[in-house]
């Protein structure tokens, strides 16, 4: 187990700007000498009784709302630079959601584009936030629920931004070994493990539980949670943003809505650090790391039966208690300085080859009670890949918050991906947050492409094999520029 932390720094004073008469670029300063500040704050995106759910193969009406959805905002500001992130209780939220929200934000609070991270968690216990299968740009305006979702994080950024105040900052990491497990899995059963398409996998995604077909798991795990906290001058908690690389957890009943473990993480966090009802209140945000492959099912073992919600709460109050344990022995800095790189990215998608095309057309064409809902599915997402551009444009981006480095990848990636990134990476603390800035399906690494099974299904994942390598020499040349300023 690794407890990452910084050493105390020397104490910077703090004056308001109207009496030290100074003022930098985003940020207060008195004489030569900057002030780190910190500002969070959360704003509410649940969605009406009536909206659809998505996460499953269906789309149940929404009939009750257990927990309320929400944005969290977390601002950071050394007095010359200003990042913002956003962690939205979200599945999965197109690209077009967050430009529209960082160009008001940009407008309205001179953060640039590049100095923002967006990300949603993945519960899937919420509404749609992506408007078409394909990967066609946008023809048209957002959705009613995707433009209150842009609104309400620019009212959470700027809100965050008016709670900035003289901040100590650090971090850490535990280790939860014994909630996360990889869910792709050799089997000695052939039979087991046939795609949609008719192909014969090596690899099975969620195998029967406690099965004689059971060899071994197809990847590793990534047991660490790491976490930034920001607190005020005197020690009042502000913020605390953890990272783990777990799937969502469900065990949601049909109709309700939930932000999954993602949520009561954020409450439970907040009740070990007794920071409840603070003013500002305390704001508690856990990212999703690199969970594509990870969730919390041991298929080595049946698990009794548990009451809805009640895997979720218990897993949830275990990370919470172990990023807790970590944050006792953390210190904190009175100053660090912050940096970020966004680029571009254009990956090539995924295209049918004539026969799969065929094969789906065929597909459609049969009446549905005389084909599988799996089949019908991939044929209907192979179809929309045929006709979607040959290339599609992702932003990958790094953010540096002292010693720290945060890759932010807009896909469900990989937990190897994250486990090389943090190997790899010259800032002595990495992590990752997938969902970052849109959302395109599954990358799946070159290795674990080849074993086949769902992740790598035509459909599941949209980009060519060659992407998830792009992505991490990307990383790893922003990291690289990061780690020499």
């Amino acid at each position: 187990m690794s407890n990452l932390s910084i050493q105390s720094g020397t104490k910077v004073v703090f004056c308001a700007f109207l009496l030290a008469g100074w003022f930098f670029a985003g940020g207060a300063a008195y004489g030569d000498e900057p002030v780190f500040q910190a500002g969070a704050a959360t704003s509410n995106i649940t969605p009406p009784l009536g909206s659809e759910i998505i996460g499953g193969w269906g789309t149940p009406e929404a009939t009750h709302i257990n927990d309320e959805l929400h944005v969290r905002s977390l601002v950071l500001d050394d007095g010359d630079m200003r990042l913002a992130i956003v962690i939205c209780d979200n599945l999965s939220i197109d690209r077009e959601v967050y430009d529209d929200a960082k160009q008001r934000l940009q407008e309205k609070t001179d953060i640039p584009i590049e100095h923002m991270l967006m990300a949603s968690t993945h519960t899937h216990s919420g509404p749609p936030a992506r408007k078409r299968p394909s990967l066609d740009p946008y023809d048209g305006d957002l959705t009613e629920y995707q433009q209150f979702l842009a609104d309400r994080i620019v009212d959470g950024v700027q809100c965050a931004i008016n709670n900035l105040e003289p901040a100590r900052i650090g971090w850490g990491s535990g280790e939860e070994p014994d909630q996360v497990f990889n869910r792709r899995w050799h089997m000695d059963d052939p039979d087991l493990m046939i795609s949609p398409f008719g192909d014969q996998d090596q690899v099975r995604m969620n195998p029967p539980r406690a099965h004689d077909a059971l060899v071994e798991p197809a990847g590793p795990i990534d047991p660490e949670i790491v976490f930034v906290s920001v607190q005020s001058e005197d020690g009042r908690p502000i913020a605390l943003l953890a990272n783990y690389s777990l799937h969502y957890i469900g065990g949601v009943p049909t109709g309700h809505i939930s932000a999954d473990y993602f949520g009561a993480f954020a409450d439970r966090i907040q009740e070990l650090l007794d920071a409840d009802r603070l003013d500002p209140p305390f704001v508690g945000i856990l990212s999703n790391g690199t969970s594509a492959d990870i969730n919390n099912i041991n298929f080595r073992e049946s698990r009794p039966s548990r009451e809805p919600y009640e895997q979720i709460n218990r897993v949830a109050n275990i990370v919470a208690a172990e990023v807790y344990r970590a944050y006792q022995t953390m210190d904190y800095h009175d100053y660090v300085t912050l940096d970020a790189r966004k680029t571009k990215l254009p990956l090539d998608v995924r295209k049918p080859d004539e026969e799969t095309l065929q094969w789906a057309h065929d597909i459609l064409d049969k009446p549905e009670d005389e084909t599988g809902s799996r089949e019908r599915t991939y044929a209907e997402r192979s179809i929309d890949l045929y006709e979607s551009p040959d290339q599609v444009d992702i932003w990958v981006q790094a953010l540096r918050i002292g010693d720290v480095g945060i890759a932010g990848i807009p896909f469900e990636t990989f937990v190897e991906t994250g486990l090389q990134l943090k190997e790899e990476s010259p800032l002595p603390v990495t992590f990752t947050i997938s969902f970052a800035n849109g959302g395109y399906a599954y990358l799946p690494t070159p290795e674990q492409h080849e074993l086949g099974g769902y992740e790598t299904w035509l459909g599941s994942n949209r980009v060519e094999v060659d992407s998830e390598p792009a992505i991490v020499e990307q990383l790893m040349s922003h990291f690289s520029e990061l780690a020499e300023e």
